[in-house]
């Protein structure tokens, strides 16, 4: 494991507990609100193709935003376990330490900064769509 201390480490663990939690909670109730019934009212009182299509949006951004959501709690449960495993904190490209600097701002981090940069050239998808 890098050189933090456990003031640290302790900082940065009741942070993603705290994360993880309010995600908990997010995702819970985007799961209870898309059961409302004001949901399955969009969706059957359209009345043209327009309005279909922003029902279909409406849900379509919920089911994004719950996805995302999902995602991170993903990372934040394997950087608890990188924590538990005493690896959290190690570049998992060079093995170098990412640094408390990052790790505070982005505690899922995997990487040190250079690797994360070279990883995101090398992985970069462009985004502009093609036929």
């Amino acid at each position: 494991m890098t050189n933090l201390s456990d003031a640290q480490l302790s900082q940065l663990k009741q942070g993603l507990h705290k994360r993880r939690l309010e995600l908990q909670d997010e995702v819970r109730d985007d799961l209870a609100r898309s059961g409302e019934q004001r949901y399955i009212d969009l969706a059957v009182k359209v009345g043209s193709i327009g309005d279909d299509s922003v029902a279909s949006m409406l849900i379509d951004i919920d089911t994004v935003i719950t996805d995302h959501a999902v995602h991170e709690l993903r990372e934040i449960e394997a950087s608890l376990k990188r924590l538990s495993e005493m690896s959290f904190g190690d570049c998992a490209d060079c093995g170098g330490e990412i640094g408390f600097a990052r790790l505070l701002a982005y505690p899922t981090a995997q990487r040190c900064t250079p690797c994360q940069g070279r990883h995101e050239k090398t992985f970069h998808h462009d985004s502009t769509p093609s036929l």
